[in-house]
């Protein structure tokens, strides 16, 4: 059966404005920032005029694989600052690349995660896979859950603990890896060691923390699979997030279909994105979620 796309989108922020898009850029505010970064997905026109473009802190030049590339209004534009979501507090921030240290999108993830958490009437554990700064992480700590963070950064793990302590979580039950996602998934099915809840979200490229090659579209199926084997029998769910927009959802749907065959439950998949000032759905991510519910 093909699946129906569904499109998500994250409308519950305070922190965080898509401003405006078109160009191949958009203008966004994180907090107290006003940024404008490179997005090929916004083919269309801006709404705004360049007065409002051009009142930004700071701009990110070059494609999306360039790197340090940002440029700043002023010098007194700070290096990270505070931002909160559904009452988890952490830090944003300027990278080498054009990211700020949390994908604004990956709401709508979190809050079906914190709500199936606080659902469950047990304790839950959860994985998070290539989680980077941990808010996912943060939001299912504050959630309840008992959480494995990993990711094969240091620099990132750095930051994620920086954001524990930001949140005021410092005393929550989160176990930090830095591994490869692979190999420390195989170690954990040896030992039988299972989650409730597993969150992915690889990048198209990567390596791990002894140089291990990561290519999306030649390991994201094994990958799948061996989380299938590091699930609890009563599990709750699992979510698969790709950036990589060339991949489609059905694609992604389907990959995690075959690996969850045989489990009770739904999966529902497509695209995920923000909304900007004029309404227009600014897609970025492709995903697939499985809830063990229906």
């Amino acid at each position: 059966m093909t699946p129906d796309p569904t499109l998500l989108v994250a409308d519950g922020w305070r922190d965080y404005e898509l401003l405006d898009s078109g160009g191949g850029r958009k203008l966004e505010r994180y907090g107290v920032v006003t940024v404008i970064r490179p997005e090929p997905q916004a083919i269309w026109r801006p709404a705004l005029d360049d007065s409002a473009w051009r009142a930004a802190d700071a701009w990110f030049e070059g494609g999306e694989d360039s790197t340090v590339r940002w440029q700043y209004a002023r010098p007194d534009v700070p290096a990270t600052w505070p931002m909160t979501y559904a009452g988890v507090a952490f830090d944003a921030g300027f990278t080498a690349f054009r990211h700020l240290g949390v994908f604004p999108e990956q709401a709508v993830h979190w809050d079906w995660l914190a709500a199936r958490i606080a659902g469950a009437g047990r304790p839950v554990s959860v994985l998070n896979l290539f989680a980077y700064t941990g808010v996912a992480s943060l939001v299912a700590a504050r959630a309840g859950a008992h959480v494995t963070h990993l990711d094969a950064s240091k620099k990132a793990i750095t930051w994620a603990n920086a954001n524990q302590h930001r949140a005021g979580l410092e005393d929550a039950p989160i176990r930090w890896i830095c591994d490869d996602a692979r190999k420390f998934l195989k170690r954990e099915v040896r030992r039988g060691r299972q989650y409730d809840v597993i969150l992915l979200d690889p990048p198209k490229y990567g390596r791990g923390t002894k140089g291990e090659v990561w290519r999306l579209y030649d390991d994201l199926g094994e990958l799948l699979g061996l989380c299938r084997d590091a699930l609890t029998p009563d599990a709750l769910g699992l979510v698969a997030t790709v950036y990589a927009i060339r991949l489609s959802s059905v694609s992604l749907h389907t990959a995690l279909a075959a690996a969850l065959d045989g489990l009770p439950g739904a999966i529902t998949s497509g695209e995920m994105g923000a909304r900007d000032g004029a309404g227009r759905v600014l897609s970025s991510a492709v995903y697939a979620r499985w809830d063990s519910a229906g």
